[in-house]
């Protein structure tokens, strides 16, 4: 350490005792028997805040602050000097809230730091890194999206498909089209627009000193003061009925995802009461819930069937829910994971006559009681590091929230009783207008079965109780009424062309 840094640090640890606390602009989570240190510095931007036509242009700017040079050292440089420390920075951004995030061991500060804070104060923004990471985020659309993952496909199409015509309506990647163009000079003047000393929050947690906490206030507030003016929350359009995309793929399965706006956000009286429903009807990998039993382990069409009343992206890659997605519009989703397609339709169906069941018949007794209990020691898992616990808190700052999130999460639903979630249920799902996305092979024929709400009975390799089969007569014949002009059909090659 340099008897400067030695000297601004004593200096720090004096001034602390008489400082005023920190200001409204920073989250903390000391944890003095943690070791490391987490950074989270939210900036309140993110892909609503993308000029029209140039969606991606918040994602290519954050990647290029995290994964490109600054005005003092090469990108090779950074790694290099981020390699023996054994830490790393990044980047994350999505409809409102962009995340500069880290972790580095306490002993390891100092160089840490400094990096870190270079990244955000001094991006160098470097042609050679602007033509690296725009070609790399095509490439992700081109060559990733489109052909290697369905299931993301699929929840893609959705998104875009609910949120169409307000500021949430693009991929936070943007399209090809739109990042080819985009220039050097559209990523200089929104850094310079967006990425300001009024336009944050800095996070800490672990084993940090105080002194940090002043000095990374003191260092980022060299950002420009300007506070940009926020997009107004989105207001996606109403519509009726069943509405499908439905992306032409050679594929060997069908993809499915469905689902509609929702007005109910964290913290909202009405949250806890959805949350205890959504884990029962379809807690992500969670194979005792309902859809899991009814679609997988009674039929076993496919791997899994999960329901969400918060967004959930990258869903193949995690076990619980993500941190810092914090939005002011929500959604219901059920992520029908692939099946085959001659059981896409059977599928689809099954889903949602479930979700129609439990609307118009509600939760049972034994049902809500099994999840309350279940949720209690689950809700333990959501948040098992440092890094996570404060992602929930800067979440709760974004919604107003106030206490630690998972304690809070098992208060709330332990004091639930059944009647107010199946009253919640009632105020706010419903199982008749509904946008749908689909990435199958086959997809003029798929549409002809769904317009003519041809029967679609299943079979099986193995015998089947005859409850079950019972229950697919039913299945089989259930209506979705779908009407021709309600129905689109997309070539791959187009998706977010």
């Amino acid at each position: 350490m340099t008897r400067l840094r030695s000297i601004i640090i004593l200096a720090g640890m004096l001034m602390s005792a008489c400082s005023p606390p920190p200001s409204e602009n920073v989250v903390l989570l000391p944890v003095a028997d943690d070791p490391t240190i987490s950074f989270r510095v939210w900036f309140k931007v993110g892909s609503q805040c993308d000029p029209a036509g140039k969606e991606g242009l918040a994602a290519l700017t954050a990647a290029m602050m995290t994964e490109g040079a600054t005005e003092a050292r090469s990108y090779e440089t950074i790694l290099a000097e981020l390699y023996p420390i054994a830490a790393s920075y990044g980047a994350s951004v999505d409809k409102e809230m962009t995340i500069i995030s880290g972790r580095v061991h306490r002993d390891n500060l100092d160089p840490y730091y400094e990096l870190f804070t270079d990244a955000i104060l001094h991006p160098a923004f470097a042609e050679e890194d602007f033509e690296r990471i725009r070609t790399d985020m095509i490439n992700s659309i081109r060559k990733s999206l489109r052909y290697a993952n369905d299931e993301e496909l699929g929840k893609a199409v959705l998104y875009d498909f609910i949120y169409e015509g307000t500021p949430y309506g693009h991929l936070d990647m943007g399209t090809v089209s739109s990042l080819e163009n985009i220039t050097l000079d559209d990523v200089r003047s929104f850094y310079r627009a967006w990425f300001t000393g009024q336009n944050l929050i800095v996070g800490l947690g672990g084993g940090y000193h105080d002194t940090l906490v002043f000095n990374i206030q003191e260092d980022l507030a060299a950002l420009p003061a300007s506070e940009p003016t926020q997009p107004p929350p989105p207001e996606p359009a109403s519509f009726e009925g069943l509405h499908m995309r439905i992306v032409e793929k050679d594929c060997n399965a069908t993809a499915i995802s469905f689902g509609f706006p929702i007005d109910v956000l964290r913290g909202d009286e009405d949250f806890w009461a959805l949350a205890l429903f959504n884990s029962w009807f379809g807690e992500h990998r969670n194979s005792s819930s309902h859809l899991y039993q009814v679609i997988r382990e009674a039929r076993g069409m496919n791997y899994g069937d999960y329901s969400y009343i918060e967004i959930f992206p990258n869903g193949g890659r995690r076990q619980m829910p993500p941190t810092n997605h914090a939005r002011r519009q929500q959604l219901f989703e059920v992520w029908i994971r692939p099946v085959q397609h001659a059981h896409r339709h059977f599928a689809l169906r099954a889903a949602i006559r479930e979700l129609q069941q439990v609307i118009e018949n509600g939760m049972t007794e034994e049902q809500f009681e099994l999840t309350q209990r279940f949720l209690g020691k689950y809700a333990l898992h959501y948040a098992t590091t440092t890094s996570r616990r404060l992602g929930y808190a800067i979440d709760s700052k974004f919604y107003g929230m106030h206490g630690e999130y998972v304690e809070l999460f098992r208060r709330e639903i332990a004091n639930l009783t059944l009647e107010e979630v199946n009253a919640a249920i009632r105020r706010h799902l419903q199982f008749s207008n509904i946008r749908i996305a689909a990435v199958t092979s086959g997809a003029e024929e798929f549409k002809r079965d769904l317009i003519a709400d041809v029967p679609s009975p299943i079979t099986y390799e193995t015998p089947k109780p005859e409850e079950v089969l019972e229950e697919d007569r039913a299945i089989m014949a259930y209506p979705l009424n779908f009407t021709e002009d309600r129905i689109t059909i997309i070539p791959v090659e187009d998706v977010f062309d």
